[in-house]
C-alpha cells in the first residue's frame, strides 16, 4: 500500500453532506480529528449535487438560505479544525481491528485508519424515482431533468414540474419568477410537502403566476430530438396535451445502501437502526447520523441531523479516548480558536 494513500485520524466520516460537515465542527470542539469520504466530487451531498440553488427555510437563524450557501457556511465553520477529504471516492471495505479501531478502504485504495466511524451518507447511494412513461430515457438530458442544478437554464422557458412533495413545491415557487411559464402537475388533490409551501403554490395559481393541474398524471411524452409536449390523464379519464420545453419529475429518491449493507449493521428499510442516546449502531465504534439512520420518531431534517451529530460526538469522544475526561466548553464563552 502506498503510504501516500494511508491516512490516520480519530473519526472517519462517510458522507460530506451538511450533517457530516457539522459533525466535523462538533468533533473539533472536542479536539478530535476528522477525515471525510464522499463518492461525489465535491462537498455538500444532495444540497450541492441536486439542488444547490434551492431555498431552505428551516435552518435556525436563517429565514431563508440557499442550499449551496449553507454548505459554504458550514465549510467556513469547520475550517479552523482542518479536516481531511477524500472526494470522488466510494468506501468499499470497512474492517474492524482487534483493538476496536477501524480500517476504511476506498475505491481509490485509500486506507483510512481511524478510531471510530461515522456514517453520514444521507440516503446512501441514490437515484431519482422516475415516472413510468414509455421512451422517457430517450429525452433525459434533452428536456427531461430530474433535478434543478442551474435555474438559469429555465429562464424564459416553458416548464412542467411533476410531484407533490417539498421539492416540487419549493421549485415551483422559486421558478415562478424565472421561467416564462410554470405548470405543476400532481396526481393527488393535496400535497405531501410543507403546508406553508402548499399555500404559496395555491396563491400563485390564484394570481395566475403558475398553472396548477391536480388529480392528473403523466402518460406520454414526445418530441423530435428534444422534448416538445407531454400528455396527461385526469381522474375522469380525460386526456390533455401540453407543450413544454422541459419536464422536471420530482418524485423523490430511491435509496440504496451499497456496501454499507454488508457491514453487519442492523438495517430497516434501507436505513440504519441507531440508539437515540448517542446514535450508535449495533457495532461498537460505528455511528450513523442524518437521513441514513432510523429510530422511533425520526424526522428527516437537516436540523435533526445537526442535533444527532452533537450527541454522537459526545459519545464518540469516550470511545476514541476512553481514558480521558470529557470537558465540554461552550463556544460562546471560549470561542472556536481556543479549542
Amino acid at each position: 500500500m502506498n503510504t501516500q494513500n494511508m491516512i490516520h485520524t480519530d473519526l472517519c466520516i462517510i458522507g460530506a453532506g451538511p450533517v457530516g460537515l457539522f459533525a466535523v465542527f462538533e468533533a473539533g470542539l472536542l479536539k478530535m480529528r476528522c477525515h471525510l469520504v464522499d463518492a461525489l466530487p465535491q462537498v455538500g451531498g444532495q444540497l450541492s449535487e441536486i439542488y444547490p440553488h434551492k431555498p431552505i427555510y428551516d435552518i435556525p437563524g436563517y429565514p431563508e438560505i440557499k442550499a449551496q450557501e449553507l454548505v459554504n457556511n458550514l465549510m467556513r465553520q469547520i475550517k479552523p479544525f482542518n479536516p481531511g477529504f477524500s472526494l470522488g471516492e466510494r468506501v468499499e471495505e470497512l474492517l474492524k481491528n482487534e483493538d476496536g479501531s477501524f480500517k476504511v478502504i476506498t475505491s481509490d485504495q485509500t486506507e483510512i485508519h481511524c478510531k471510530a466511524v461515522v456514517i453520514a451518507g444521507g440516503l446512501g447511494c441514490f437515484e431519482p424515482r422516475k415516472p413510468e412513461i414509455e421512451n422517457l430515457e430517450a429525452f433525459e438530458g434533452k428536456g427531461v431533468n430530474y433535478m434543478v442544478k442551474d435555474p438559469e437554464v429555465y429562464r424564459g422557458k416553458k416548464i412542467i414540474l411533476a410531484g407533490g412533495g417539498d421539492s416540487a413545491l419549493d421549485w415551483t415557487i422559486f421558478l415562478a419568477n424565472i421561467a416564462k411559464e410554470v405548470t405543476l402537475v400532481h396526481r393527488g388533490d393535496t400535497f405531501r410537502g410543507a403546508p406553508d409551501s402548499a399555500e404559496k403554490v395555491f396563491q400563485l395559481a390564484e394570481m395566475g403566476k403558475i398553472n396548477l393541474i391536480l388529480s392528473s398524471h403523466l402518460t406520454k411524452i414526445s418530441g423530435n430530438g428534444h422534448l416538445k409536449e407531454i400528455s396527461l390523464l385526469n381522474k375522469n379519464k380525460e386526456e390533455s396535451t401540453l407543450e413544454t420545453d422541459y419536464l422536471i419529475p420530482l418524485f423523490g429518491l430511491s435509496p440504496k445502501l451499497g456496501p454499507i449493507a454488508d457491514w453487519g449493521l442492523n438495517i430497516d428499510k434501507s436505513a440504519i437502526i441507531v440508539n437515540t442516546e448517542d446514535y450508535s449502531t449495533n457495532v461498537p465504534g460505528i455511528y450513523a447520523i442524518g437521513d441514513i439512520n432510523t429510530y422511533p420518531g425520526k424526522l428527516k431534517l437537516i436540523l435533526s441531523g445537526f442535533h444527532e451529530a452533537a450527541l454522537m460526538c459526545q459519545s464518540a469522544f469516550k470511545y476514541v479516548y476512553p481514558d480521558q475526561k470529557l470537558s465540554f466548553k461552550y463556544t460562546t464563552v471560549y470561542g472556536v480558536n481556543s479549542f
